[in-house]
């Protein structure tokens, strides 16, 4: 029996959020106000840590992520208090959170950072899965030991790992682009990466750098339908290592890519039977494009919006995400932008007193540095909590705080198909119309280089292998330095750049 509420918890600063942003705001809070409670609500039992962070020049970081019982986090800073539940509901005119269970916490200042969830083509359909957090690559996993077939629908990062690790199981790619990998590459680096997908992969497994917590073996009580798969966190760039990705077949790649289309409409195997339509065995080769109808039965079939119809054992949607705003909008009059985050001044400040927000779930909403552009990346997830966290310190003592100097230039270092990938700046040309041109320099499957320049200055460039140029090139789009005099020779290999312009 409980006598009505527990009374109110105070915390001068609350933050919503058990991922990066959430977590680096609340360990930043905590060292700089060492005498102060900071509560962090989290949904999950397990958060998300930054470690092995290192500054690799200027902008470019690189860091693993490790997921972590709360109770290390409250070890490291005794200061934090970590609350195991989910947000109710936020009274902002109060200065008040409700948590799901029952308590309520009065803040002084309060950091929103509870990430985004996949985008799922269909909700409810049991053969649709969405690939977020840890938790969903593994349950990913356990139906793919089973499948001879997979369709897998997206242009994102995730979606492109995933086709170079699957094997054993046939792998049918839909994407709405003419290219892979839209969101990072242009077709260059996207036909540089491609070639690597058809050839044979070295054997060579790389040690896996992180440890994995995972919910599994914790309380299942809060994983009821309804809000299954709502609370992991983000997954990172090499969250694919230690799953082992096979299906059922034994051999190693068999993509087929259908580009510049989207998911029409999606029949289980009785409406499939029902509708008399035909589909498509897998395409086998280039040449023979004599198209068969397939004989096997299967559990889903999916029409595309070129006409085709495949069948396939389930569906892997990784369309990119939302930003998590449910809790949070009720009652509340937050502007919203146009991707559904909440939207931030450039102190990181949401539209409504004493509420700030960072990561994935807020929509940078102030004049951006012409090379900077938000990405939903776990680099600008901490860029903001760490920056929010300044601001609010800033704030509630009556200070004012210069902008972080990472969101002078877009930088995001990761890897992909095994290769090292660096983004700089407008590296697609975002947002430069016509009115830019391209070096380009590649070596089959070693280097990939694209320098974006406009008026004879450098906007952007993707580093692809061990091009050794981030710091150079960095400082080259810092610096806005005219270049027109060099032309081509900007990528000779036989110039050593670094030289000109250290």
């Amino acid at each position: 029996m409980e006598a009505g509420h527990p009374p109110p918890t105070a915390g001068q600063f609350v933050v919503v959020g058990g991922g990066i942003a959430g977590v680096t705001c609340a360990e930043q809070l905590a060292i700089h106000f060492p005498s102060e409670d900071i509560l962090l609500i989290t949904a999950s039992p397990v958060i998300k840590a930054v470690t092995n962070f290192k500054q690799v020049s200027k902008v470019l970081e690189e860091f693993d992520v490790e997921e972590q019982p709360s109770t290390l986090l409250e070890n490291r800073f005794p200061n934090i208090k970590v609350i195991e539940s989910g947000v109710k509901q936020l009274k902002s005119e109060e200065h008040c959170v409700l948590t799901e269970d029952g308590n309520q916490h009065l803040y002084k200042k309060l950091c929103l950072c509870a990430g985004a969830k996949p985008k799922l083509i269909r909700e409810g359909n049991p053969y649709v899965l969405g690939i977020r957090d840890t938790d969903s690559a593994q349950e990913f996993q356990k139906q793919l030991t089973k499948a001879k077939r997979i369709m897998i629908i997206g242009n994102g990062g995730i979606a492109l790992e995933l086709v170079y690790e699957i094997e054993g199981c046939e792998v049918i790619w839909v994407i709405k682009d003419t290219a892979i990998g839209n969101t990072f590459f242009d077709a260059g680096a996207a036909e540089f990466l491609t070639s690597k997908l058809i050839a044979e992969k070295s054997e060579a497994k790389i040690a896996q750098k992180r440890t994995r917590y995972t919910t599994e073996g914790r309380k299942k009580e809060a994983q009821t339908k309804g809000n299954a798969g709502n609370i992991g966190s983000a997954l990172g760039p090499d969250w694919h290592e230690g799953l082992n990705l096979k299906g059922t077949k034994e051999f190693s790649h068999k993509i087929h890519i259908e580009t510049m289309c989207e998911v029409k409409k999606i029949y289980l195997q009785e409406e499939f039977r029902i509708s008399k339509k035909k589909s498509l065995t897998f395409p086998r080769d280039h040449h023979n494009q004599s198209v068969t109808t397939d004989k096997e039965i299967w559990p889903v079939y999916v029409e595309l919006t070129n006409g085709k119809i495949y069948g396939c054992n389930f569906i892997v949607s990784a369309t990119g995400v939302t930003p998590n705003t449910g809790p949070f909008l009720c009652g509340n009059n937050f502007d919203v932008g146009e991707d559904g985050g909440l939207k931030v001044n450039d102190h990181m400040h949401t539209s409504l007193p004493d509420i700030y927000a960072a990561g994935d779930i807020c929509t940078a909403s102030w004049e951006p540095s012409p090379v900077w552009q938000q990405m939903r990346l776990w680099t600008q997830a901490r860029q903001m909590g760490w920056y929010a966290a300044k601001c609010m310190a800033a704030a509630s003592v009556g200070e004012s705080v210069d902008m972080d100097f990472s969101f002078e230039l877009f930088a995001h270092v990761t890897k992909f198909f095994n290769y090292k990938v660096v983004l700089l700046g407008k590296y697609n040309a975002q947002g430069l119309g016509s009115d830019h041109e391209l070096i380009l320099r590649c070596t089959k499957g070693q280097e990939y280089i694209k320098a974006v320049l406009q008026n004879g200055r450098m906007m952007g460039a993707v580093l692809i292998g061990e091009t050794d140029l981030e710091e150079t090139f960095e400082n080259l789009i810092l610096n806005q330095m005219n270049l027109s005099a060099y032309g081509e020779d900007l990528l000779d290999p036989n110039i050593d750049i670094e030289d000109y312009f250290d």
